[in-house]
Order: structure tokens, then sequence, then C-alpha cells
């Protein structure tokens, strides 16, 4: 019998020994990590205690394995946390092949191609979802639009549920949206037999709404449906335009959620409504957009909601879901929710009604002059715990690394709107710090229930927004200039160069690498992060492709006809995501630029704060260290270590819990730009990390590491 024959055997008999208590033994003893983020508390903590900062020096890589076989693919990346269930893991590739993994060998049990009737990756994958019943025992997944149901045991779809294993996550979302970009980047949370989600939809103009969903786990169908646009009737309607719902998009889910199993409550972090920077066609304060929403598990009824942005034109979408939390707060035990937010506040609510723990001020803001455009005129912040990341770039904070550096960046926010959060987009440029990325990303915190210490990394780099005007006769008298400006110019630059740290390729003699219609299967299908278009006129699709092809045209305004009248128009675009950096491509602020911060909820404190990363070209100068921008999120283990990876100079890291000194740190092959997963193997404690890397112009990779302790300690 062969070695991978036996493991799938012992899978079997794992599994069908479970199958006698019609349960598997989940995490209160650390040896799993079964559920996202390590549970539907969202915790990130691990209860496990061998691996210590007195030992951890010691830790070697036990396995490694590849997921796309040493071969990913270009600017692709891993943002998967895996789940580890009785020995096995299970987890995704760059390419969104689904795996089965002994997490004691990392020695392959199962693969399926998820992404294999498209042909490409449609979007990253951030992790599987584990449901069960008796024998039957499944791993829900998504991959572009599909969900996908996979025997546990050998990774096929299972027939029973939906159209041969597979239901389209675009169910449940009302009509007009079959060709609009609908995915989900996070898994959904189970609760009894649901599988409740949200999903990734697009952030312009024409976007899909991003209502959450139940799907039956057994059958596939669709079990109950809140509307995050709320229709005539509804809780939150009068917060839109009166006709908003018909065509609105947005307010979506795409982090995540934690759920109460106990009181039966699923937790959800919204993002903001489509169009990001322009809301003037949807005045208002536009719930359930940027909510940390309270719905019933069972029914999808909401119980309460939190707005944490009113009328949101800065993208501040909620970036992860919130850590359910127990803390001592005036002399009392209380269950609450933690939520950080990208521009580095954590709000922290009472579980069962919403409240503020500590006072949330209602502070005015400065009003937008863009036309059209009516911003709230107060946002929240939060008066504790304070911000783990700073608030506001001015000449006080830019960059001093050199003079050459500080002159360059001076010159510039001179001539920006910039001092203070929510200034509102404009064409002059405004700085948006923290920026896009927050703050607090999608790697979540990690909360230590011992010590109600909460741990989040956060980016410290300010990005730089500037809007203009969308009328074609703005840009210039190709007829497929304005389809360009208005789609695809704030990823691929105005002048078509790319974003290079960002991954947006430059589509500059696009036509030495694609045929025409290659470009217009890519505009109706999309590709890796980029949404399908598919919802433009082929007019204004021939027009786009002759524009990218740089072929004459006529000055021809036929493909614009009816579009004064379009629903999707709106006034105003923007020259794209872009982070404002110095003439060597460091952030434009004073280090540092990405710190780990412990937050003791029950005060609502900073007990420490350090940076996170090192450029080490810029140590040897004598700069302090200075920290990176990260992507990926930390765990925090009862044995008084942090793990993180996420740091632009591709190490894993563990901190003391109690100090914050760096205590052990490993050159990974490809940025960790994940949250890494902790669990237990016969009396062995594991920790693994997705080595995908691809952020920030830095190289791909396909493996998934597993580091352990040396027998002899």
């Amino acid at each position: 019998m062969s070695k991978k024959v036996l493991l799938l055997v012992c899978v079997v008999l794992l599994f069908t020994q479970c199958k006698k208590e019609n349960k598997l033994s989940f995490n209160p003893d650390g040896t799993n990590w079964p559920v996202y983020l390590g549970g539907n508390n969202s915790s990130q903590f691990s209860p496990l205690k061998q691996i210590t900062p007195q030992n951890v020096k010691n830790l070697y890589p036990v396995w490694e394995y590849h997921s796309e076989k040493g071969r990913p693919g270009e600017n692709t990346q891993i943002q998967c946390n895996p789940i580890i269930i009785d020995g096995i893991l299970f987890a995704t590739s760059p390419k969104l092949k689904v795996f089965a993994l002994n997490a004691a060998t990392g020695e392959e049990l199962w693969t399926f191609d998820a992404a294999g009737d498209e042909g490409f990756s449609s979007n990253v994958n951030r992790g599987v979802t584990f449901w069960a019943d008796g024998p039957d025992r499944r791993i829900l997944v998504t991959a572009g639009s599909n969900l996908y149901a996979l025997n546990a045991e050998n990774g096929k779809p299972v027939s029973s549920f939906g159209e041969k294993g597979v239901v389209s996550i675009k169910t449940g979302l009302g009509k007009n949206t079959e060709d609009k970009y609908v995915v989900a980047t996070s898994p959904g949370i189970i609760y009894k037999d649901l599988l409740i989600i949200g999903s990734r939809v697009s952030e312009n103009t024409g976007a899909a709404p991003g209502f959450i969903r139940a799907f039956n786990a057994k059958t596939g169908n669709l079990e109950w449906v809140f509307n995050t646009i709320p229709q005539p009737g509804e809780f939150g309607y009068e917060t839109w335009p009166e006709e908003a719902w018909k065509e609105a998009g947005g307010a979506n889910s795409w982090a995540g959620m934690s759920l109460d199993e106990e009181r039966g409550i699923v937790y959800v972090p919204t993002g903001s409504a489509a169009f990001d920077f322009w809301g003037g066609n949807r005045k208002g304060e536009n719930l359930f957009a940027n909510c940390v929403l309270a719905l019933d598990a069972a029914s999808g009824r909401r119980i309460w909601h939190f707005q944490t942005v009113h009328h949101d034109v800065w993208d501040r979408d909620l970036p992860a879901p919130p850590n359910l939390v127990t803390v001592n707060h005036k002399g009392k035990a209380i269950d609450a929710v933690a939520q950080i937010t990208k521009s580095g506040f954590v709000f922290l609510l009472d579980r069962e009604n919403g409240t503020p723990l500590f006072p949330v001020e209602e502070q005015v803001v400065p009003l937008s002059d863009l036309k059209g455009e009516e911003t709230w005129p107060t946002q929240p912040v939060p008066t504790k715990p304070p911000a783990f990341s700073p608030q506001s770039l001015t000449l006080d904070n830019v960059t001093d690394i050199s003079p050459e550096s500080y002159t360059f960046a001076k010159n510039i926010v001179e001539n920006l709107r910039t001092g203070k959060q929510f200034i509102p987009p404009s064409k002059e440029g405004t700085v948006i710090f923290p920026g896009f990325d927050g703050g607090g990303e999608w790697g979540g915190a990690a909360f230590d229930p011992e010590s109600s210490v909460l741990y989040v990394n956060g980016s410290i780099m300010p990005w730089i927004l500037t809007m203009i005007e969308s009328d074609s006769k703005q840009t210039n008298d190709h007829p497929g200039a304005r389809t360009y400006q208005v789609n695809c110019a704030m990823c691929h630059g105005q002048n078509m160069e790319g974003k290079q740290a960002a991954n947006y390729p430059s589509l500059i003699d696009v036509g030495s690498k694609l045929k025409r219609d290659s470009i217009l299967t890519l505009i109706n299908t999309g590709k890796g992060f980029m949404p399908s278009y598919k919802h433009l006129s082929e007019e204004e699709k021939e027009a786009l492709v002759a524009y990218l092809l740089k072929e004459p045209e006529p000055h021809d305004d036929s493909h614009l006809l009816g579009l004064e009248n379009n629903k999707d128009r709106v006034p105003y675009t923007h020259t794209g995501y872009n982070r404002f950096l110095d003439p060597d491509g460091y952030p434009a602020v004073k280090p540092p630029w990405g710190n780990l911060s412990a937050i003791d909820l029950n005060k609502g404190e900073i007990l420490w704060q350090v940076p996170l990363g090192e450029f080490e070209e810029l140590t040897q100068k004598g700069i302090p260290k200075t920290g990176t921008e990260n992507y990926g999120g930390p765990v925090v283990t009862a044995g008084g270590v942090i793990f993180i990876a996420a740091s632009k100079d591709e190490y894993f890291r563990a901190f003391d819990k109690k100090t914050g000194d760096e205590i052990w740190k490993y050159k990974l092959p490809a940025g960790g730009y994940a949250t890494p997963s902790v669990y237990e193997i016969e009396g062995k404690q594991y920790v693994v990390i997705a080595c995908g890397g691809g952020k920030m112009g830095t190289k791909s990779g396909d493996s998934y590491i597993a580091f352990g302790l040396k027998k002899d300690n």
C-alpha cells in the first residue's frame, strides 16, 4: 500500500470515528483551528502553551507544501488562513485550488481545482468553511461567483448540493446582477445548517448590491436575505434617496463575519456604498453601509446596527470580522464586540444591543465642494481606545529620512488638502491617512481572553486621492478615452503606465501581448483582481479596445448616445489608488510605517506599540527600525507569543505579548500576507503561514510552511 493511500485510509478512519460522536472535537484545547481566524468569535487566539518566549528561538520549518507545484502565477497572492480539523489542513492555492494535507507532515491528501471552469483565478481567497452532519462532512469554498460544496474526505463535489455541487453566490441579489461582478474573498460562517456569507462587488458605478445571504449547507437552497440597501417599508429606507434601492450597489460584507452561537447572533461588518468617492446619487447616511450589523442568524432579522462612517466617500469599509470579547467594564464582565477600522479606530460595543462601552463623539467634519455631493456633517469617533494609527499628515510629520525626501514631500503636501480625518475627496487632491488599506485591514486583530488585550497591526501609509470630471471633453478626442478614464484609469493609470506596487500591469503596448479578441474577453470576464465590465455597451467596449490598441478612430460620440441619462453615470472619476511615496519609494511620512499595538480593552488604553517590519538598507544607515506597510494579521497564544508575518520584508516574526519585544524571525520564500494558524498534533504545537507574496511589488510564491519546536525542546 502506497504512503498516500495509507494517509487517505487514515482520513476515512478518522472521520468514521468522529461520526460515532456526530461531531468533531473543536477548539477548546487548541488542537484544532476549525474556523477562519480560529473560531466563530474571530479571536485569533490559541490556548496552546508549548511555544513560549523562552523557547521560540528553537522554531524550525517542519514542512513546506507547494500548492502550485512551485509555479505561482504572475503577481498572484495567497491570503488564506488555513483551517485544521483533527490533523487535516484545508486551504487554497494562489489559483484557487482547494487542497487537504496531513497537517503533521504537509503531505497532500487531495486537491480540487475550483477555478477550472473559468480557467483563471477570479479573486483571492482567505479561507474555507467546514460543515458536518454525522458522516456527511463538507468543505464549502467560493471561486469566482460559484459556491462549491466538496466532500471533506476526497475533495469531490457533493452532487446533492445545488447543481452538482455548485450554486451561484449571485442568488438573492435581485434582477440585473447576472452580468455584474460578484465574488467572495472571505469564507462564510456556519450556524446550524446555514452558511451565512457576504460578497465582494465592484466599487465603481454599476456595482451589484452587497446583500447578506444564508444558504442551506445541505441543499444549497437560499434560506434568507438581509438587504443592506433597504427597500420600501424596511428600516433605514429613509437614509437613501427614494428610488436608490433599485440601482444602488455596494454596502457589502467582504471581510468575513463572527458568530455568537449561544445567542444565535451573527455579527456582520459592511463596506461602503458604490461609487466609493462620490455619492451625489445616494444622498443620506446610507444604512447599512459601513455598519456593524447584528442579525438573527436563523432568520436574518436585524437586531441592532452601529454605523462607523456616515455617507462614506473615503472607501472606509470595515475590513475584518469583529472580535467577540469579554471585558471588565466599570466592574462588570461585559460581552462585547471589538471592531477595528481602516481609520485605526477600535469601536467597542455591547454585544446584545450595540451600545458603545466608551463614549463615541459625532465630530464635525469638512463638507464637500464637488458638484452634486452632500457629505454628512459629522462622523463618529471613539474617545477610547486611542487610534492605533496616526490620524493626520501635516508638514510636521512628513518624512525626514533625508533632506531630499523632506523637500519632495513638503512641496507636494503644501498643495494638497490634508491635516485631519474625513476631508472629502477633491479635484485638488486629498490625503487619505491612514490609507485606503488602513490602518486596520483584513488580517484582523487577535484577542487574549486571559488579559482582555487586543493585538492589532496597522499600516502607516498616506495615499492621495484626486478627483477628475468624467465628461469625455475632459479627457481627449478618442471615443474610448472616457470609458478608459471612468473604468480603467484608477488602477492602470491615467497614461496606462500601471502600478507595479499594487499589481496593476501597464497597458502601454498591450497589443504586443494580447490580441483584440483576448482583450474583449478580459473586459467581459475579468481576471485576477480585475472585475468584469460586461455591463458596458458593445459600442463602449469596442471604443475602449480601440483606445487601448491606439487604433485611429474618427471623432464620433455615438458610443455615448444615451449616456447622459444612463443610471450609472456620475460626474467624477479619479486618478487611482496612489500611495504617497518619496523619490526612493519609501512612505512620505515620518516612520514608523507599520506597527503592532497592544490595547487594553478593559481600560481603553494602548499598552505598547512597536514597529512591524524593517528596511534593512535604512537600518544599516543608522535609521531606527521603520516598520513597513503590512497585510495579514496576528495570532496570540496562551504560551505568551504573538505570531505575525505581514511585513514587506518577507519575515515571519514572534513577539513577546507582554512587552512587544521581537523574539524570533524567519525569512520566508515569499511574503506572508495572510494570518497564520496554530494547532497541535500528538502533543506537538505547530504554526503555519501561507507564503504567497505578490503584494507591494514583492515576488509571488505558492507555499505553506509549518513551524514547530525541535524534539529536544
